[in-house]
């Protein structure tokens, strides 16, 4: 049996938490092994606990959930946090990665998009919901001149969506036209591993159908 993601989470709305836990319950893969209301408690409970996730509102009393992740960080680098807030302020979002946050994500979420980005940033992969990639981009565009545009884009690719390499070579064959059978027989993968590649694709960039898909990977030059 593989071994499940152990989740922390800490939000102080009794009502979200609680609902959150049942998001991630719901998923086979993860096991919620502590759930916390306070920005100070919850970072010192997660620090004994260990988890290989946190997920980490913004707003919660005693500190904040970016002080709460700076000490989380500065004890354990090896547990992963991921923001789960509302907040989409810019300042928000640079002083969460400051921290030492491994990804975003807003309450706005779908259940599937908010377990993917359990999954996902637990593995190693970076989460951004569309909002803040927007934010995070329009930054890095302004600071750093683009040279080798595409194999920039590639890496930002990866690491705002959390799309892995072969992720970002069926999108960029949904973007040539290829159909499912076509990228099956260029990757030399079956057809039901390429659907599930398409599916995870549109869940990540938060959309809904193809078309959707390659509009933002050409507006966000994902490829």
């Amino acid at each position: 049996m593989d071994k499940k993601i152990r989740a922390v989470i800490i939000e102080d709305h009794d009502m979200a938490r609680m609902g959150l836990s049942v998001i991630l319950e719901s998923a086979k893969n993860i096991e919620v092994v502590g759930m916390f209301a306070d920005g100070l408690q919850g970072a010192q409970k997660t620090i004994e606990l260990a988890p290989d996730i946190v997920i980490m509102d913004i707003g919660l009393p005693t500190i904040d959930g970016i002080e709460a992740t700076a000490k989380i960080k500065g004890a354990n680098p090896d547990i992963k946090v991921l923001m789960y807030t509302s907040r989409e302020d810019e300042d928000d979002v640079f002083d969460s990665f400051r921290a030492g946050a491994d990804g975003y994500i807003t309450k706005g979420a779908t259940k599937e998009q908010t377990v993917s980005a359990v999954i996902a940033v637990s593995g190693g992969a970076g989460w951004l919901d569309p909002a803040i990639a927007k934010i995070v981009l329009t930054n890095l565009k302004k600071s750093t001149p683009i040279e080798r545009k595409g194999e920039i884009n590639y890496k930002l690719g990866k690491d705002l969506y959390g799309l892995t390499e072969r992720e970002m070579e069926v999108l960029a064959l949904i973007v040539d036209g290829f159909s499912n059978p076509q990228i099956a027989e260029k990757l030399v993968i079956t057809i039901s591993t390429t659907k599930t590649h398409v599916h995870n694709i549109l869940q990540k960039l938060y959309v809904g159908s193809r078309s959707k898909a390659i509009s933002m990977a050409m507006k966000e030059g994902l490829v």
